[in-house]
């Protein structure tokens, strides 16, 4: 790849350079549709599957749920379930994937005429994942299947308890697999070391991505067994919305599949059917249909909320509810709960930044701090690891002595592999993940041996990364260019999020005509282009970053190329676009 605009060090350090090698998404005064082909192209697209990808459609992406081990199994005994009335338990993380999961199959389960209860395990009380004691519990409490989703991958202790009781668990999960497998009844995950190649293509998916296959698996028995020759099958699609959230939350990466569930959902959740979902959209004072970033920064981040300080089930709670008072109730307790965990997550925030600016230059950032929230720690490791460039594991240590940690990748390096790897040889208590995020639970004595156990496991993934480092560039524009009918093209390529990403466009050159710091360190600017033309550009949490000090210190006659995200402004009176400003470099 060349350098764009012949950028090869911006303000930030890094190379500008162009997203593929086709040269029409760069080249001025294109027609939208020949800028869209190539942001499609750009992402990994073949030229065959262009239309299929402009509109994908779950037709067009659905495998056969039979090509992943054990689905037939995990199908079969559902399908029982339903014909026998069994009492069946979902055990589902506290995450949103986790919530979406749960929620999915007890709304399936109750179209065919099952109630199945949740059971969604205290963050601060339980921990991650399935313990032996709660599933012996529900076992005791008369459960005979117990379907845990987004989890149970690693427990190998309480799945055997759970079948010394006789009850019987099938797991659904996405997360990293040993060689060795827990003893269920079936393990559902794409992840399974013993997978498929074709089954195994589909890693990418979230748990709930996983839970909507086992739904179309189960929904298929049914109908071979007669089950509705008298009864209406259950409407799967109208589910969607739920399999759209839980997949941008977990921040899955948006290709094949994954791009028709969130492209599908968001028709769904725009119908606003699942009460639930359109009383937490209210919640949000999302006054349109929602969007791609809206499930990531808006809807996730209040369903998270209830297991990160509040109550762990709230979420599957609010998804399930066919009560709109009830709904609107929980809706607004999880907008409460957000806001405190916002408080909370940026006390933790400033400390780790502290021990971070003292901790050196390792590979992996290894925070770890006495009395931390555990619930906010995931949020400030991507916090971390968008600071420092490199990935990052922030730990909360109790007063036991016990650290519970989570950490966030970047792109090239496999983190939850690394962590697994610690936990063979003993650095852990328990870990696991998948390759941009891990969660873990470390002695507080253990946690330098395990900060040098990664350093030195990923040192050279790191490297090799940051040495990749650039900036991708899908189109440069004249300032003119930058307003909302270039944005509303450019949406016919999306969903964007990870692993699709959002295009990236570069305009100018530029000057600075006001620029000044606005809410919680975010750098606001108005940029004027020669064509006369100006737009807002806001960069979030960069007021102190380099970039941020250069762009409030820029002189009036001295002119700038930026470079970020264009988004819809719509906060005026009328739509508006602005740039969500990443880098600039100097045009002079």
């Amino acid at each position: 790849m060349t350098f764009a605009l012949n950028i090869s060090r911006s303000i930030t350090g890094q190379p500008w350079k162009w997203r593929g090698e086709g040269a029409d998404a760069r080249e001025p005064g294109y027609a939208p549709d020949d800028l869209v082909t190539q942001l499609l192209l750009a992402r990994g697209c073949p030229r065959d599957a262009l239309d299929a990808h402009r509109n994908p459609t779950i037709r067009a992406f659905m495998p056969d749920p039979s090509l992943f081990r054990d689905m037939d199994a995990a199908a079969e005994r559902l399908a029982d379930a339903v014909q026998r009335g069994e009492d069946v338990r979902i055990f589902g993380d506290y995450d949103v994937d986790g919530a979406t999961s749960a929620a999915l199959l007890i709304r399936l389960l109750r179209d065919l005429g099952l109630t199945a209860k949740p059971y969604i395990p205290d963050r601060l009380m339980e921990g991650y994942g399935p313990s032996g004691e709660a599933l012996v519990r529900l076992a005791g409490e008369g459960a005979t299947l117990i379907v845990t989703v987004d989890c149970g991958a690693q427990a190998f202790e309480a799945l055997a308890m759970a079948r010394d009781t006789g009850v019987d668990v099938v797991v659904v999960d996405h997360h990293k697999c040993s060689a060795a497998l827990p003893m269920a009844l079936a393990l559902v995950n794409p992840n399974r070391l013993d997978e498929g190649d074709e089954a195994a293509t589909h890693g990418h998916l979230a748990a709930v991505g996983v839970a909507f296959l086992l739904g179309a698996a189960l929904v298929r028995v049914l109908r071979a067994r007669s089950w509705f020759v008298t009864r209406a099958e259950p409407a799967l699609m109208e589910l969607l919305d739920i399999v759209a959230l839980g997949t941008v939350a977990d921040v899955a990466q948006l290709k094949g599949l994954n791009r028709a569930f969130v492209a599908q959902g968001l028709k769904v959740m725009a119908r606003r059917r699942n009460i639930g979902l359109a009383a937490l959209i209210d919640a949000s004072r999302l006054t349109r249909a929602p969007l791609c970033h809206d499930l990531g920064f808006a809807l996730g981040p209040r369903i998270n909320a209830g297991g990160r300080v509040g109550q762990a089930d709230l979420g599957v709670r609010l998804l399930t509810t066919q009560d709109p008072a009830e709904a609107a109730r929980i809706a607004e307790q999880l907008n409460q709960y957000n806001e405190e965990r916002r408080a909370i997550e940026a006390a933790v925030q400033e400390q780790a930044e502290a021990l971070l600016a003292a901790q050196g230059n390792r590979a992996i950032a290894v925070i770890a701090g006495q009395g931390w929230h555990p619930g906010v720690i995931g949020i400030v490791a991507g916090r971390i690891k968008e600071k420092a460039g490199r990935p990052a594991i922030v730990i909360a240590l109790d007063e036991d002595g016990v650290g519970k940690g989570s950490g966030r990748s970047i792109s090239g390096v496999d983190l939850g592999a690394a962590v697994m790897a610690a936990k063979d040889s003993g650095l852990l208590v328990a870990g696991g993940g998948h390759a941009m995020a891990a969660g873990l639970t470390v002695a507080a004595d253990r946690v330098d041996a395990l900060a040098d156990f990664l350093d030195d496991r990923l040192s050279g993934a790191v490297a090799r990364a940051r040495d990749d480092r650039a900036l991708l560039i899908d189109a440069v524009l004249a300032p003119a260019g930058v307003n909302p009918d270039f944005i509303a093209a450019i949406e016919a390529g999306g969903p964007y999020g990870a692993g699709w990403p959002a295009p990236r466009i570069a305009a100018g050159p530029m000057r600075v005509i006001k620029a000044d710091v606005v809410g919680n360190g975010h750098l606001r600017a108005i940029m004027g282009g020669e064509d006369g033309r100006s737009f807002k550009t806001i960069a979030f949490r960069q007021a102190e970053t380099e970039l941020g000090q250069a762009i409030l210190g820029a002189p009036r006659d001295r002119r700038l190329w930026v470079a970020g995200r264009a988004k819809i402004d719509d906060w005026g009176s009328r739509p508006a676009a602005e740039l969500h400003l990443e880098d600039a470099a100097w045009a002079d």
